[in-house]
Protein backbone atom coordinates (compact mmCIF):
# COMPACT_ATOMS: atom_id res chain seq x y z
CA UNK A 1 0.00 0.00 0.00
CA UNK A 2 2.62 2.54 1.05
CA UNK A 3 4.78 1.61 -1.93
CA UNK A 4 1.93 2.44 -4.31
CA UNK A 5 1.37 5.76 -2.53
CA UNK A 6 5.06 6.70 -2.69
CA UNK A 7 5.26 5.83 -6.40
CA UNK A 8 2.15 7.93 -7.03
CA UNK A 9 3.64 10.92 -5.21
CA UNK A 10 6.89 10.61 -7.18
CA UNK A 11 5.07 10.63 -10.50
CA UNK A 12 2.80 13.43 -9.23
CA UNK A 13 5.82 15.62 -8.59
CA UNK A 14 7.65 14.77 -11.81
CA UNK A 15 4.78 15.59 -14.14
CA UNK A 16 4.53 19.17 -12.88
CA UNK A 17 7.12 21.68 -14.04
CA UNK A 18 5.02 24.67 -12.99
CA UNK A 19 3.56 25.57 -9.62
CA UNK A 20 0.04 24.22 -9.29
CA UNK A 21 -2.65 23.82 -6.66
CA UNK A 22 -5.25 21.09 -6.37
CA UNK A 23 -8.11 20.49 -4.00
CA UNK A 24 -8.11 17.55 -1.60
CA UNK A 25 -11.13 15.91 -3.24
CA UNK A 26 -9.57 16.05 -6.71
CA UNK A 27 -6.29 14.63 -5.39
CA UNK A 28 -8.18 11.85 -3.61
CA UNK A 29 -9.95 10.82 -6.85
CA UNK A 30 -6.64 10.92 -8.74
CA UNK A 31 -5.02 8.62 -6.17
CA UNK A 32 -7.93 6.18 -6.36
CA UNK A 33 -7.60 5.97 -10.16
CA UNK A 34 -3.81 5.81 -10.48
CA UNK A 35 -2.73 4.05 -7.28
CA UNK A 36 -5.90 1.98 -6.65
CA UNK A 37 -6.14 3.26 -3.08
CA UNK A 38 -9.61 4.27 -1.90
CA UNK A 39 -10.40 6.88 0.72
CA UNK A 40 -11.49 4.33 3.35
CA UNK A 41 -8.05 2.71 3.23
CA UNK A 42 -6.30 6.08 3.47
CA UNK A 43 -8.03 6.92 6.75
CA UNK A 44 -6.22 4.17 8.65
CA UNK A 45 -2.69 4.54 7.26
CA UNK A 46 -1.35 6.21 10.40
CA UNK A 47 -2.95 3.66 12.76
CA UNK A 48 -1.75 0.70 10.71
CA UNK A 49 1.82 2.01 10.52
CA UNK A 50 1.91 2.73 14.25
CA UNK A 51 0.55 -0.73 14.99
CA UNK A 52 3.20 -2.29 12.76
CA UNK A 53 6.04 -0.39 14.46
CA UNK A 54 4.72 -1.42 17.89
CA UNK A 55 4.42 -5.04 16.83
CA UNK A 56 8.01 -5.08 15.53
CA UNK A 57 9.10 -3.33 18.74
CA UNK A 58 10.93 -0.61 16.83
CA UNK A 59 12.91 1.55 19.24
CA UNK A 60 14.41 4.21 16.97
CA UNK A 61 11.22 5.57 15.40
CA UNK A 62 13.07 8.59 13.96
CA UNK A 63 14.55 6.38 11.25
CA UNK A 64 11.04 5.94 9.85
CA UNK A 65 10.30 9.67 9.79
CA UNK A 66 9.80 9.97 6.00
CA UNK A 67 7.36 7.06 5.76
CA UNK A 68 5.57 8.37 8.87
CA UNK A 69 5.00 11.73 7.16
CA UNK A 70 3.59 9.93 4.11
CA UNK A 71 1.21 8.00 6.40
CA UNK A 72 0.14 11.25 8.09
CA UNK A 73 -0.58 12.78 4.69
CA UNK A 74 -2.67 9.78 3.63
CA UNK A 75 -4.69 9.89 6.85
CA UNK A 76 -5.44 13.58 6.43
CA UNK A 77 -6.39 13.11 2.79
CA UNK A 78 -8.73 10.26 3.71
CA UNK A 79 -10.52 12.24 6.43
CA UNK A 80 -10.80 15.73 4.95
CA UNK A 81 -11.91 16.64 1.45
CA UNK A 82 -12.64 20.26 2.38
CA UNK A 83 -10.41 22.82 4.01
CA UNK A 84 -7.15 21.37 2.65
CA UNK A 85 -5.23 22.07 -0.54
CA UNK A 86 -2.27 20.41 -2.27
CA UNK A 87 0.43 22.73 -3.61
CA UNK A 88 3.36 21.63 -5.76
CA UNK A 89 6.23 24.08 -6.21
CA UNK A 90 8.99 22.79 -8.52
CA UNK A 91 11.26 25.78 -7.86
CA UNK A 92 10.87 26.70 -4.16
CA UNK A 93 14.31 28.27 -3.70
CA UNK A 94 14.97 30.04 -7.00
CA UNK A 95 13.78 29.84 -10.57
CA UNK A 96 15.84 27.35 -12.55
CA UNK A 97 16.83 25.22 -9.55
CA UNK A 98 14.52 22.22 -9.79
CA UNK A 99 13.81 20.86 -6.31
CA UNK A 100 10.06 20.10 -6.13
CA UNK A 101 8.19 20.51 -2.84
CA UNK A 102 4.78 19.00 -2.11
CA UNK A 103 2.78 20.92 0.50
CA UNK A 104 -0.56 19.66 1.85
CA UNK A 105 -1.84 22.68 3.77
CA UNK A 106 -4.84 23.23 6.01
CA UNK A 107 -6.78 26.38 5.09
CA UNK A 108 -9.65 26.07 7.56
CA UNK A 109 -8.72 26.68 11.21
CA UNK A 110 -12.20 25.52 12.26
CA UNK A 111 -11.21 21.90 11.57
CA UNK A 112 -9.06 21.81 14.71
CA UNK A 113 -11.82 23.38 16.85
CA UNK A 114 -14.71 21.30 15.53
CA UNK A 115 -14.16 18.25 17.79
CA UNK A 116 -13.93 20.52 20.83
CA UNK A 117 -17.13 22.37 19.93
CA UNK A 118 -19.00 19.07 19.42
CA UNK A 119 -17.84 17.55 22.69
CA UNK A 120 -18.36 20.46 25.06
CA UNK A 121 -21.40 22.64 25.52
CA UNK A 122 -19.44 25.75 26.53
CA UNK A 123 -15.93 26.71 25.43
CA UNK A 124 -13.85 29.61 26.77
CA UNK A 125 -10.83 30.85 24.83
CA UNK A 126 -8.32 32.97 26.74
CA UNK A 127 -4.97 34.42 25.73
CA UNK A 128 -2.99 37.61 26.13
CA UNK A 129 -2.60 38.03 22.37
CA UNK A 130 -6.12 37.29 21.07
CA UNK A 131 -6.69 40.62 19.39
CA UNK A 132 -8.89 41.69 17.70
CA UNK A 133 -11.48 39.42 19.24
CA UNK A 134 -14.04 39.81 16.46
CA UNK A 135 -11.91 37.88 13.97
CA UNK A 136 -11.70 34.59 15.86
CA UNK A 137 -15.39 33.54 15.84
CA UNK A 138 -15.36 33.89 12.05
CA UNK A 139 -12.17 31.92 11.48
CA UNK A 140 -13.04 29.19 14.00
CA UNK A 141 -16.69 28.92 12.84
CA UNK A 142 -17.95 29.52 16.36
CA UNK A 143 -21.70 30.06 16.56
CA UNK A 144 -23.77 31.33 19.50
CA UNK A 145 -20.89 33.40 20.83
CA UNK A 146 -22.11 34.89 24.09
CA UNK A 147 -19.44 37.53 24.61
CA UNK A 148 -16.08 38.68 23.34
CA UNK A 149 -14.40 40.75 26.01
CA UNK A 150 -10.89 41.93 26.72
CA UNK A 151 -10.08 42.09 30.43
CA UNK A 152 -7.66 44.63 31.80
CA UNK A 153 -4.47 43.26 33.27
CA UNK A 154 -4.00 43.86 37.00
CA UNK A 155 -0.45 44.99 37.83
CA UNK A 156 1.12 46.30 41.03
CA UNK A 157 2.67 49.25 39.22
CA UNK A 158 3.10 50.78 35.79
CA UNK A 159 5.66 48.18 34.70
CA UNK A 160 5.11 48.31 30.93
CA UNK A 161 6.47 51.07 28.70
CA UNK A 162 5.16 50.62 25.12
CA UNK A 163 6.31 53.19 22.56
CA UNK A 164 5.81 53.59 18.81
CA UNK A 165 8.87 55.02 17.05
CA UNK A 166 7.80 56.38 13.67
CA UNK A 167 10.91 58.40 12.79
CA UNK A 168 14.59 58.51 13.54
CA UNK A 169 16.60 61.16 15.32
CA UNK A 170 16.93 62.99 11.96
CA UNK A 171 13.09 63.00 11.62
CA UNK A 172 13.23 60.60 8.65
CA UNK A 173 10.37 58.02 8.75
CA UNK A 174 11.43 54.46 9.59
CA UNK A 175 9.64 51.45 8.16
CA UNK A 176 10.37 47.95 6.89
CA UNK A 177 7.93 48.23 3.98
CA UNK A 178 9.32 46.86 0.73
CA UNK A 179 9.79 50.27 -0.91
CA UNK A 180 12.07 51.44 1.94
CA UNK A 181 14.03 48.27 2.69
CA UNK A 182 17.02 49.39 0.64
CA UNK A 183 16.90 52.96 1.94
CA UNK A 184 20.20 53.58 3.79
CA UNK A 185 18.60 56.20 6.06
CA UNK A 186 16.17 53.62 7.47
CA UNK A 187 18.95 51.13 8.25
CA UNK A 188 21.04 53.94 9.73
CA UNK A 189 18.22 55.13 11.98
CA UNK A 190 17.46 51.58 13.08
CA UNK A 191 21.13 51.16 13.96
CA UNK A 192 21.24 54.43 15.88
CA UNK A 193 18.10 53.45 17.81
CA UNK A 194 19.70 50.12 18.70
CA UNK A 195 22.93 51.78 19.87
CA UNK A 196 21.06 54.25 22.08
CA UNK A 197 18.90 51.53 23.61
CA UNK A 198 21.92 49.33 24.30
CA UNK A 199 23.56 52.24 26.11
CA UNK A 200 20.37 52.90 28.13
CA UNK A 201 18.80 49.51 28.91
CA UNK A 202 20.60 47.14 31.31
CA UNK A 203 20.82 43.35 31.06
CA UNK A 204 19.09 41.61 28.14
CA UNK A 205 17.42 42.94 25.00
CA UNK A 206 15.52 41.14 22.24
CA UNK A 207 15.12 42.50 18.71
CA UNK A 208 12.66 41.02 16.19
CA UNK A 209 12.73 41.37 12.40
CA UNK A 210 9.94 40.54 9.91
CA UNK A 211 11.98 37.85 8.10
CA UNK A 212 15.35 36.12 7.98
CA UNK A 213 16.21 37.84 4.70
CA UNK A 214 15.58 41.31 6.11
CA UNK A 215 17.46 40.51 9.31
CA UNK A 216 20.50 39.30 7.37
CA UNK A 217 20.44 42.38 5.15
CA UNK A 218 20.21 44.83 8.07
CA UNK A 219 22.87 43.05 10.15
CA UNK A 220 25.21 43.04 7.16
CA UNK A 221 24.80 46.81 6.77
CA UNK A 222 25.33 47.31 10.50
CA UNK A 223 28.53 45.27 10.33
CA UNK A 224 29.84 47.33 7.41
CA UNK A 225 29.05 50.65 9.08
CA UNK A 226 30.45 49.69 12.49
CA UNK A 227 27.12 49.60 14.33
CA UNK A 228 27.63 46.01 15.48
CA UNK A 229 31.13 46.79 16.78
CA UNK A 230 29.80 49.65 18.89
CA UNK A 231 26.93 47.51 20.17
CA UNK A 232 29.26 44.63 21.09
CA UNK A 233 31.42 47.04 23.09
CA UNK A 234 28.49 47.26 25.54
CA UNK A 235 26.64 43.95 25.14
CA UNK A 236 27.20 40.58 23.50
CA UNK A 237 25.23 39.81 20.34
CA UNK A 238 23.47 36.53 19.53
CA UNK A 239 21.47 35.68 16.40
CA UNK A 240 18.66 33.21 15.77
CA UNK A 241 19.26 30.94 12.76
CA UNK A 242 17.18 28.34 10.96
CA UNK A 243 19.25 25.65 12.70
CA UNK A 244 17.41 24.67 15.89
CA UNK A 245 20.56 23.34 17.58
CA UNK A 246 22.53 26.52 16.89
CA UNK A 247 19.63 28.69 18.11
CA UNK A 248 19.30 26.68 21.33
CA UNK A 249 23.03 27.05 21.96
CA UNK A 250 22.82 30.81 21.30
CA UNK A 251 19.91 31.15 23.75
CA UNK A 252 21.87 29.35 26.47
CA UNK A 253 24.85 31.67 26.00
CA UNK A 254 22.52 34.68 25.92
CA UNK A 255 21.19 33.76 29.35
CA UNK A 256 24.70 33.20 30.68
CA UNK A 257 25.72 36.68 29.48
CA UNK A 258 22.73 38.20 31.27
CA UNK A 259 23.35 36.20 34.45
CA UNK A 260 26.98 37.31 34.73
CA UNK A 261 26.07 40.99 34.27
CA UNK A 262 27.63 41.42 30.83
CA UNK A 263 24.31 41.96 29.11
CA UNK A 264 23.33 40.72 25.65
CA UNK A 265 21.21 41.42 22.59
CA UNK A 266 19.35 38.63 20.81
CA UNK A 267 18.37 39.14 17.16
CA UNK A 268 15.36 37.04 16.23
CA UNK A 269 12.61 36.70 13.63
CA UNK A 270 8.87 37.07 14.14
CA UNK A 271 7.03 33.72 13.89
CA UNK A 272 10.28 31.94 14.71
CA UNK A 273 11.08 29.66 17.63
CA UNK A 274 12.09 32.52 19.92
CA UNK A 275 9.01 34.68 19.27
CA UNK A 276 6.48 32.01 20.22
CA UNK A 277 8.06 29.55 22.61
CA UNK A 278 10.73 31.32 24.67
CA UNK A 279 10.17 33.61 27.64
CA UNK A 280 12.54 36.52 28.35
CA UNK A 281 11.39 37.23 31.86
CA UNK A 282 13.18 39.29 34.51
CA UNK A 283 16.67 40.50 33.51
CA UNK A 284 16.67 38.39 30.32
CA UNK A 285 14.33 40.84 28.60
CA UNK A 286 14.25 44.40 29.84
CA UNK A 287 13.50 45.69 26.33
CA UNK A 288 12.01 44.22 23.17
CA UNK A 289 12.27 46.01 19.82
CA UNK A 290 10.21 45.30 16.72
CA UNK A 291 12.09 46.49 13.63
CA UNK A 292 9.17 46.62 11.21
CA UNK A 293 5.71 45.07 10.92
CA UNK A 294 5.84 41.25 10.57
CA UNK A 295 3.64 40.82 7.51
CA UNK A 296 3.73 37.44 5.83
CA UNK A 297 5.30 36.99 2.40
CA UNK A 298 2.31 37.90 0.25
CA UNK A 299 3.52 35.93 -2.79
CA UNK A 300 3.51 32.68 -0.84
CA UNK A 301 1.28 30.16 -2.59
CA UNK A 302 0.00 28.77 0.70
CA UNK A 303 -0.92 32.25 1.90
CA UNK A 304 -2.64 33.12 -1.37
CA UNK A 305 -4.72 29.95 -1.15
CA UNK A 306 -5.69 30.71 2.42
CA UNK A 307 -6.67 34.28 1.59
CA UNK A 308 -8.96 33.04 -1.18
CA UNK A 309 -10.50 30.51 1.20
CA UNK A 310 -11.17 33.13 3.90
CA UNK A 311 -12.69 35.54 1.40
CA UNK A 312 -14.95 32.89 -0.10
CA UNK A 313 -16.15 31.18 3.08
CA UNK A 314 -15.90 33.85 5.81
CA UNK A 315 -16.06 37.11 3.82
CA UNK A 316 -12.73 38.22 5.32
CA UNK A 317 -10.90 40.61 3.03
CA UNK A 318 -7.25 40.15 2.18
CA UNK A 319 -6.00 43.37 3.77
CA UNK A 320 -8.06 42.71 6.91
CA UNK A 321 -6.52 39.29 7.50
CA UNK A 322 -2.97 40.36 6.67
CA UNK A 323 -3.13 43.22 9.16
CA UNK A 324 -4.74 40.99 11.79
CA UNK A 325 -2.08 38.30 11.32
CA UNK A 326 0.81 40.78 11.41
CA UNK A 327 -0.40 42.45 14.61
CA UNK A 328 -1.00 39.08 16.24
CA UNK A 329 2.61 38.12 15.50
CA UNK A 330 3.79 41.50 16.81
CA UNK A 331 1.83 41.03 20.04
CA UNK A 332 3.39 37.61 20.56
CA UNK A 333 6.85 39.11 20.16
CA UNK A 334 6.45 41.97 22.63
CA UNK A 335 4.65 39.74 25.13
CA UNK A 336 7.85 37.72 25.67
CA UNK A 337 9.23 40.25 28.16
CA UNK A 338 6.33 40.43 30.66
CA UNK A 339 5.76 37.08 32.35
CA UNK A 340 4.70 38.05 35.89
CA UNK A 341 3.16 40.91 37.87
CA UNK A 342 6.55 41.85 39.32
CA UNK A 343 8.29 41.93 35.95
CA UNK A 344 8.86 45.08 33.89
CA UNK A 345 10.05 45.89 30.41
CA UNK A 346 10.12 48.32 27.48
CA UNK A 347 8.26 47.61 24.22
CA UNK A 348 9.42 49.52 21.13
CA UNK A 349 7.36 49.31 17.93
CA UNK A 350 9.86 50.74 15.45
CA UNK A 351 7.83 51.34 12.32
CA UNK A 352 5.82 54.28 11.04
CA UNK A 353 2.84 52.04 10.25
CA UNK A 354 2.22 51.20 13.93
CA UNK A 355 1.11 54.80 14.49
CA UNK A 356 -1.82 54.37 12.10
CA UNK A 357 -5.19 53.76 13.67
CA UNK A 358 -5.88 50.41 11.96
CA UNK A 359 -2.62 48.94 13.32
CA UNK A 360 -2.71 50.56 16.74
CA UNK A 361 -6.25 49.40 17.50
CA UNK A 362 -5.17 45.78 17.00
CA UNK A 363 -2.55 45.96 19.74
CA UNK A 364 -3.90 44.09 22.81
CA UNK A 365 -5.77 46.36 25.19
CA UNK A 366 -3.55 45.45 28.15
CA UNK A 367 -0.67 47.05 26.21
CA UNK A 368 -2.70 50.03 24.96
CA UNK A 369 -3.65 50.84 28.56
CA UNK A 370 -0.04 51.79 29.29
CA UNK A 371 0.52 53.64 26.00
CA UNK A 372 0.11 57.39 26.35
CA UNK A 373 -0.98 59.55 23.43
CA UNK A 374 2.50 61.03 23.19
CA UNK A 375 3.97 57.51 22.89
CA UNK A 376 1.99 56.65 19.75
CA UNK A 377 4.13 58.75 17.40
CA UNK A 378 7.62 59.30 18.77
CA UNK A 379 11.05 60.04 17.38
CA UNK A 380 14.05 57.92 18.34
CA UNK A 381 15.32 60.63 20.70
CA UNK A 382 11.97 60.85 22.46
CA UNK A 383 11.84 57.07 22.87
CA UNK A 384 15.29 56.99 24.46
CA UNK A 385 14.28 59.74 26.89
CA UNK A 386 11.08 57.85 27.71
CA UNK A 387 13.08 54.67 28.31
CA UNK A 388 15.41 56.46 30.71
CA UNK A 389 12.55 57.91 32.73
CA UNK A 390 10.80 54.54 32.86
CA UNK A 391 13.92 52.68 34.03
CA UNK A 392 14.57 55.38 36.65
CA UNK A 393 11.05 54.91 37.95
CA UNK A 394 11.44 51.11 38.05
CA UNK A 395 14.68 51.44 40.00
CA UNK A 396 12.87 53.10 42.91
CA UNK A 397 11.79 50.92 45.86
CA UNK A 398 8.26 49.67 45.49
CA UNK A 399 5.81 50.51 48.26
CA UNK A 400 4.39 47.11 49.10
CA UNK A 401 1.71 48.39 51.48
CA UNK A 402 -0.24 50.10 48.72
CA UNK A 403 -0.40 46.97 46.60
CA UNK A 404 -0.96 44.16 49.06
CA UNK A 405 -4.46 42.83 49.74
CA UNK A 406 -5.86 44.84 46.85
CA UNK A 407 -9.15 43.55 45.50
CA UNK A 408 -9.29 42.73 41.81
CA UNK A 409 -13.00 43.58 41.77
CA UNK A 410 -14.34 46.94 40.76
CA UNK A 411 -15.62 49.17 43.63
CA UNK A 412 -19.27 48.64 42.63
CA UNK A 413 -18.94 44.84 42.53
CA UNK A 414 -17.06 44.84 45.84
CA UNK A 415 -19.77 46.90 47.55
CA UNK A 416 -22.51 44.67 46.12
CA UNK A 417 -20.79 41.52 47.34
CA UNK A 418 -20.31 43.05 50.80
CA UNK A 419 -24.01 43.92 50.92
CA UNK A 420 -25.03 40.40 49.86
CA UNK A 421 -22.75 38.93 52.51
CA UNK A 422 -24.26 41.07 55.25
CA UNK A 423 -27.81 40.10 54.18
CA UNK A 424 -26.88 36.42 54.22
CA UNK A 425 -25.41 36.68 57.72
CA UNK A 426 -28.51 38.54 58.97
Amino acid sequence: LMRRVVLFLKSYLKERREARTEGALSLQHRMEEEAQVDSRTLKFCYDRLRSLLNTLEVVNVDEFGPITRVADFCTLLGHYVKGFIAIVDPYPEAHGIYDPVFDFSCLDAAIAMRPVMKRFQSVILTSGTISPLEMYPKMLAMTNVVSTHSFQIQLDRRCICPMIVSRGSDQVPVSSRFALRDDPSVVRNYGQLLEDLVATVPDGMVCFFPSYAYMEKVIKKWYETGVLARVMAKKLVFIETKDIVATTYALANFRLACDCGRGAVFFSVARGKVSEGIDFDRHYGRCVVLFGVPFQYTLSKVLRARLEFLKEHHKIQESEFLTFDAMRAASQCVGRVIRSKRDYGIMVFADQRYSKQDKRDKIPEWIQTFMDIAATNMSADGAIQGAREFLLQMSQPQIIDSTTCKSLLSPDVARQRAADKSKASA
